[in-house]
């Protein structure tokens, strides 16, 4: 069960960032390189230069509005696979073998694209994002990396209450939407919007 919740806290912060949980997994021991899938199969320098110049822009481009929305669309398409590749790779460390490893994997991936896609909604009903919030998440994905090696039961809980307020506030996104339409429309409530969502 440790190993489980703290699988969820790494995937959970790939589904924050995309290379600064791989960094810090990878930083965080010298052998750990081998037991990250694919990052197995390149050159350690090559692999960690890459992924401090993709936190580097992770951190520094998430700041902007534009460079949000182009970050947004990239992290969208790899945030599943990193959360698997996280999945897979604290579940080697944590001891478990055989068909688990794969299992924890796609838990990961899933966990990882789910908070992604509930943040990337989240940025475009609000058109915007305080800076203070994506200085918060970013501090949030270390904690979540951190926890998932040295405290994955409180890790674990953290994930799972993101969870919970990923499936939360996509419900709340349903009724907000479907109650923008008038009662005959509510099965269709794009029908005669002039500016559809």
């Amino acid at each position: 069960m440790i190993e489980l919740l703290a699988v969820l806290s790494a995937s959970a912060a790939a589904g924050m960032r995309v290379a600064l949980p791989l960094l810090l997994v990878v930083l965080y021991g010298g052998n750990l390189w081998y037991q990250v899938p694919l990052l197995s199969h390149i050159s350690p320098q090559v692999g960690l230069a890459v992924l401090v110049v993709w936190s580097l822009i992770e951190l520094v481009f998430s700041k902007d509005r534009i460079g949000l929305r182009i970050l947004q669309i990239v992290q969208l398409l790899f945030s599943p696979v990193v959360g698997a590749i996280m999945g897979v790779a604290v579940a080697r460390i944590t001891g478990v073998s055989g068909w688990l490893v794969d299992l924890m994997g796609a838990i990961g991936g899933l966990l990882a694209l789910v908070l992604k896609l509930v943040q990337v909604g989240w940025f475009y009903r609000l058109k915007s994002i305080p800076v203070w919030v994506l200085f918060a998440e970013d501090t949030l994905c270390i904690l979540l990396v951190l926890f998932a090696l040295d405290a994955p039961k409180q890790g674990g809980l953290i994930a799972l209450l993101l969870l919970w307020l990923a499936l939360r506030s996509s419900k709340e996104w349903y009724r907000w939407y479907t109650a923008q339409a008038g009662p005959s429309s509510r099965k269709n409530p794009r029908r005669y919007k002039q500016d559809p969502d």
